[in-house]
């Protein structure tokens, strides 16, 4: 879960929402900036699907008492949250090898290949074997250039979204999550300099450079959890009771 407080609400945004959003983010990329075009549709399902794996969890957000407000992506217990990276990447995998290959390398991104903790050290180990086996069975021989870029594609439309879900539309560039205040980690070839993103108005984000065809949409559905109701309800029916919201952003 996506989460952002006010004052009076949680705003909560499903993981695999926003990576639908994604995936649009993804299908709007030039032509002319794609590279290893065969292999498009597979990187596009990679990208709108690479969250499917909290689809479980989301149903059911639990509440972090340390922050006291529901776990987020970013401090969900490690345990569940691993096993269903896995179990998501096997989702992915049975319709497409390529795709479960870049979102394999997405969630290993994560994390630090030299840590202790065993839990993640036995997700390295099990996802390198599943890298190994997808390249054998496909006897993948597209050029490392190409996987490199699909990869930093998906990580890139995977930021942009995260970028529309934890600033409030409209939000000054000084005001934003600090996390893309100063623009994008990822670089392109074809696009000079670093891409950053800037909210024009309320409905309306620019993106420069600007790697895509044209002005489009993305509709991010979310729920204004009430404080209030969080604690005479408890989280997981107040989140039940809320009813869905959309937030329309257009980007150029």
């Amino acid at each position: 879960m996506i989460v952002t407080s006010s004052n009076s609400h949680f705003k909560m945004i499903t993981q695999h929402d926003h990576a639908l959003v994604s995936g649009e983010i993804a299908r709007n990329w030039l032509d002319s900036l794609f590279e290893g075009g065969l292999y498009r549709k597979e990187v596009e399902y990679a990208v709108s699907q690479h969250d499917c794996a909290w689809i479980p969890l989301d149903k059911h957000p639990t509440w972090n008492e340390e922050k006291d407000q529901p776990h987020s992506f970013m401090d969900y217990p490690l345990e569940p949250k691993v096993e269903h990276y896995r179990k998501g990447i096997g989702l992915v995998e049975n319709q497409s090898e390529y795709a479960a290959l870049l979102c394999s390398q997405h969630y290993l991104s994560f994390f630090d290949e030299n840590t202790t903790n065993s839990t993640i050290t036995d997700f390295i180990s099990q996802e390198m074997i599943r890298q190994d086996k997808i390249k054998s069975i496909l006897d993948i021989q597209v050029p490392e250039e190409y996987i490199d870029f699909h990869f930093r594609l998906l990580q890139f439309c995977d930021d942009l979204s995260l970028y529309l879900c934890l600033n409030e539309p409209g939000t000054a560039k000084e005001d934003e999550d600090p996390m893309f205040k100063d623009g994008f980690r990822q670089q392109f070839s074809g696009i000079e300099g670093i891409i950053k993103a800037k909210w024009l108005d309320e409905q309306t984000v620019s993106v420069s450079p600007n790697p895509f065809k044209n002005l489009f949409k993305v509709e991010i559905p979310y729920k204004a959890v009430s404080k209030e109701a969080c604690e005479t309800r408890g989280l997981l029916q107040a989140y039940d009771l809320t009813p869905n919201e959309l937030r329309e952003v257009y980007i150029r």
